[in-house]
């Protein structure tokens, strides 16, 4: 059995500085997908107050991010609606954004993305995401983005840059 190096295979870019309130809503940092083979959004979220916060995936031409849309394929999701109660990720219908369960309690999505899925081409090639409005100022959220590499290496290039 090979061994797998997360820090070599997969580039993890964090999304967000740190926790951030979700009131006001949340524009994620993007990142660039060239050489990537799969992406996934990993979102962990706070609800002091009760909140269907959605998770949209967007596409971009660039990092800045420049030309920003939402996605307009459906993507795999999986969701924990209480990290407290359980561990387990359960698998959500594919769909092109996803809102967290309404409740007081900590949960924690992914959004499996495939830069081979025909979305992302030589033009919108930099996923990103946006959090909705909680209106709430204890709700936080933080964002983190897991990038499977196609040529692995001790350090990996920077996802942050065009």
């Amino acid at each position: 059995m090979g061994s797998i190096s997360l820090a070599e295979e997969f580039k993890i870019v964090s999304g967000t500085a740190g926790c951030r309130t979700t009131n006001g809503g949340i524009t994620c940092d993007y990142v660039s997908l060239k050489n990537v083979i799969k992406a996934w959004i990993v979102v962990h979220l706070r609800q002091a107050v009760s909140h269907a916060t959605v998770v949209q995936p967007q596409k971009a031409t660039a990092v800045l991010p420049s030309g920003a849309t939402s996605v307009t394929n459906s993507y795999p999701w999986r969701k924990n609606a209480d990290i407290s109660a359980s561990d387990t990720l359960v698998a959500q219908t594919a769909a092109t954004s996803m809102a967290a369960t309404a409740g007081t309690t900590d949960q924690l999505m992914v959004i499996e993305i495939d830069p081979a899925s025909g979305e992302w081409d030589e033009d919108y090639d930099v996923l990103g995401c946006t959090l909705s409005d909680s209106s709430q100022a204890t709700n936080f959220a933080s964002v983190l983005y897991v990038l499977q590499t196609k040529y692995p290496q001790a350090t990996p290039p920077a996802a942050i840059t065009d």
